[in-house]
């Protein structure tokens, strides 16, 4: 098999798992009502803390005119909270209310068993093995 050949094959093969991963992710955090931008930026400011609101759509890959208008949605729902800058009035903080953090706390655990199920058909050595070589394909872009 040519060069060529292989590379369109995994090219497929690693499209259909994206779109595999992509739907049971969604399902996951639509059991919260949130869909997966808002549970992106939610991750985010859960992991990392307060986050420049210009800076999120650079971290979790969504167009910076969506991230406005995902922001005001979790403000609307109470989930996180939107703040001017101290040292820059043109620019705005995101962070998680108390009540983003506590509906982090109780979901985040349970995604990241969602997480695990999708790769428990690999054991530890493969995982490693997969993230090396996504890393190295990543890298030569």
């Amino acid at each position: 098999m040519k060069n060529t050949e292989i590379a369109l094959r995994n090219f497929i093969a690693i499209m259909r798992t994206k779109d595999s991963i992509e739907k049971v992710v969604k399902e996951d955090v639509k059991k919260y009502g949130l869909n997966l931008t808002e549970f992106a930026v939610l991750e985010l400011l859960y992991s990392k803390g307060e986050q420049p609101i210009q800076q999120i759509a650079d971290k979790i890959l969504i167009a910076s005119s969506s991230t406005t208008y995902v922001v005001d949605k979790l403000v609307a729902k109470n989930l996180v909270d939107r703040q001017v800058s101290p040292n820059d009035r043109r620019v705005y903080y995101a962070k998680l209310t108390a009540h983003g953090q506590k509906l982090m706390d109780e979901i985040f655990p349970k995604h990241t068993l969602t997480i695990q199920k999708i790769f428990s058909t690999l054991d530890q050595q493969e995982m490693k093995q997969l993230q090396r070589l996504l890393l190295k394909v990543n890298q030569a872009n």
